[in-house]
């Protein structure tokens, strides 16, 4: 009798601990084939979805960490730098795989990568099965169907946490049987990914990919060792107040939501509840909404979007560059964007303040900002950008948004004293 190989194909989920995907995978499985693909869509400057370098290099570090996790159990992941739709279906033949594991994106472009995917597996009567680990709660453990999520944040925030439970985490598994492979592939270099690219200048983000790395910023924030906070949160004083700065880990699947969830739920048996750690757990809840919001509605504007024609002439254009480059001369927006160049990140207080400042000062395409956050964030997921951006863009003067984004509020902040 053959025994049942299961591929994992590997994307924003780049851990060990809480990966549903992984557990069950080796729970149904006799081997074993994990698999990452360096998509070139997303190197491409042409590309509208594509990632930054900052983003480039904390994504190598966290998939050279996941490696070296897997090594240690005795196998490896299988590296290609190529397009998922193009390989899996020789993977799956090449090794006899009966079935593909991956955790459903939402965003337009992601799904329609895992479409492909499907339309190719079903030609070879193969399943790929769907998992979804990148939210605090499952859309099953919600109290309402999708199609009946509150648009309201406050009121899905309330009901969710009043009715719904978080589940506890999956262990790392201590021992995975892999398939047998004589050449799992080199993980690329930034030299790889953007050749002719000038990266001479590239210095990497502050922030350091990997499973391990944002487990220990995580207990450095909840057992007062602030060492590893202190290191990312200096250059981005804000004066909104806390900043976690674990969006980052989040984003890249290196952090389950849940994990953060018991760890300051345990913390908070230890040391009582405070206003940091419900900021925390306020920022998971945002995180849910915005992805099951894209779930319930769609993102009907990314799937529009094309590259615009780069017309230096028009003040529209003009404005766009001179706000990524730190140069509208307003110097708390501009030291923000300047960050955000520098180092992949500022607070969620500077991306509403900056945000705002483009689409209702000086009056450029929301979609645009949101495109040049998207190529920048070290952070980015879709769903949490492309919202928060629309939220702000579809509030006007004198009104609310139903999310209760009172852009006169930060219009007034930006018009105040200009701190630099």
């Amino acid at each position: 009798m053959n025994s049942k190989r299961i591929l994992v194909w590997f994307r924003n989920d780049l851990r060990m601990h809480d990966n549903e995907m992984l557990i069950e995978a080796i729970a149904k499985s006799d081997q074993l084939l994990p698999v990452y693909f360096f998509d070139p869509r997303h190197f491409d400057e042409a590309n509208f979805h594509k990632s930054s370098l900052a983003r480039t290099h904390f994504l190598l570090e966290s998939v050279a960490e996941l490696r070296a996790s897997l090594q240690k159990l005795g196998g490896d992941i299988l590296v290609i730098h190529g397009r998922p739709e193009d390989h899996i279906p020789e993977l799956v033949t090449r090794f006899e795989i009966s079935e593909v594991y991956h955790h459903r994106e939402v965003a337009p472009a992601e799904t329609l990568v895992s479409a492909n995917v499907e339309d190719e597996l079903w030609k070879i009567k193969v399943n790929l099965k769907h998992f979804i680990g990148h939210t605090l709660y499952n859309k099953e453990d919600l109290p309402f169907p999708i199609k009946d999520i509150p648009d309201v944040f406050t009121q899905f925030k309330k009901k969710t946490e009043r009715d719904a439970i978080v589940k506890a985490c999956f262990d790392a598994p201590e021992q995975i049987t892999f398939v047998e492979n004589d050449d799992w592939g080199v993980l690329p270099v930034m030299e790889d990914l953007f050749p002719g690219r000038d990266l001479e200048k590239f210095a990497p983000s502050i922030y350091k990919g990997g499973e391990q790395e944002g487990l220990a910023h995580l207990g450095s924030l909840l057992n007062a060792d602030s060492t590893i906070y202190i290191k990312v949160s200096s250059r981005h004083a804000d004066p909104s107040g806390y900043i976690s700065h674990l969006s980052p880990w989040l984003s890249m699947g290196c952090l389950s939501p849940r994990k953060v969830y018991w760890a300051v739920k345990a913390a908070e048996e230890t040391s009582g509840s405070n206003s940091n750690f419900s900021q925390l757990i306020l920022g998971l809840f945002k995180r849910d909404y915005f992805r099951f919001m894209f779930k319930k509605h769609g993102a009907p504007y990314l799937e529009q979007i094309l590259p615009s024609e780069e017309q230096g002439n028009t003040m529209e254009y003009r404005n766009l560059e001179l706000w990524k480059n730190g140069e509208t001369g307003h110097a708390v927006v501009d030291s923000y964007m300047k960050a955000l160049n520098e180092d992949g990140f500022i607070s969620s207080y500077g991306r509403v303040l900056t945000a705002t400042y483009l689409v209702h000062v000086m009056k450029v395409d929301w979609t645009k900002g949101a495109a040049y956050f998207e190529e920048q964030l070290v952070d980015y997921t879709a769903a949490s950008n492309w919202g928060n951006w629309e939220c702000i863009a579809s509030s006007v003067s004198g009104s609310k948004s139903k999310n209760g984004f009172d852009v006169d509020k930060h219009l007034k902040i930006l018009n105040g004293p200009a701190v630099a």
